[in-house]
């Protein structure tokens, strides 16, 4: 938890929260700007990439006195309406070279970091249990999509960053149950993440695995074939080789698909 006890998260809708109630940020350009810091993990950022940032190639002709004015707002806000800055809090601060926040970071993004590499860690030890409920934490981090409902190119794009982030590491912890023998357990799930994201072929191998797995193996190939029509469909190609190789394992029943292994390989997470 940043300085004087604010907490700042971004894995949802922006938030600080400062002795457990919740911190006014102002209207949401302002906000866009604080998330905009965040990242800067106390780096400074100069004003021309702080406002290309939020507003892009086609910046309001009074920008820089909405950037002072959020700055401003943003001080007061973290002052708690003092209308001084606290020493011990966040500082927002102009460098000479740019705006510099210090003294808050975006503790969800931080534990999610710390939780993912403890189930990389367990992962390799082959502490696979262990392993899961440390992704299970982090994914209970998320509270939305990233820096929901901020509007700007920056956040846009961490924004997209952030959900291929998330849905790899929710295809990782899959793919270990599946390997400890928990196919049935996954399969709904997976049709749902086939459902929200249906060109991505890895969701697709899951989902087959965890079909073929618990007995359904015409549905795994099924599952083949409609995945394989809608890639055609939106780009005019065949699945890539992991997919096909797949299939093809499953139309001669490879006996190694039904195997569960003890410990899945450290990379796949």
């Amino acid at each position: 938890m940043a300085g004087d006890g604010m907490r700042f998260e971004l894995l949802g809708p922006l938030r600080a929260v400062r002795g457990g109630e919740e911190v006014p940020l102002g209207p949401p350009k302002q906000r866009a700007v604080l998330a905009v810091l965040l990242l800067q993990d106390g780096r400074p950022i100069s004003y021309e990439g702080l406002v290309d940032a939020v507003w892009g190639d086609e910046p309001p002709a009074h920008v820089r006195n909405l950037v002072q004015k959020y700055v401003s707002g943003l001080r007061r806000a973290f002052a708690g309406g003092a209308g001084a800055a606290n020493a011990a809090g966040p500082v927002l601060a102009w460098t000479g070279s740019g705006y510099r926040l210090s003294g808050a970071t975006a503790d969800d993004l931080r534990e999610r970091r710390r939780l993912i590499d403890e189930a990389l860690a367990a992962r390799g030890a082959g502490r696979l249990r262990y392993a899961g409920e440390r992704v299970d934490r982090a994914e209970a981090l998320w509270r939305g999509e990233f820096a929901e409902g901020l509007n700007a190119p920056y956040l846009a794009a961490e924004r997209l960053r952030w959900r291929e982030k998330r849905l790899t590491v929710v295809e990782a912890r899959i793919a270990a149950e599946i390997e400890l023998g928990r196919s049935f357990e996954y399969v709904h799930e997976l049709i749902r993440l086939v459902a929200a994201h249906p060109l991505r072929e890895r969701t697709v191998e899951l989902l087959m695995n965890a079909l073929y797995r618990t007995g359904r193996s015409s549905d795994a190939l099924l599952a083949f074939e409609e995945a394989r029509r809608r890639i055609a469909d939106a780009m005019g190609a065949d699945p890539g080789p992991a997919l096909r190789s797949l299939h093809e394992r499953m139309l001669r029943q490879d006996p190694e698909l039904l195997a569960s292994r003890t410990s899945p390989p450290v990379s796949a997470a």
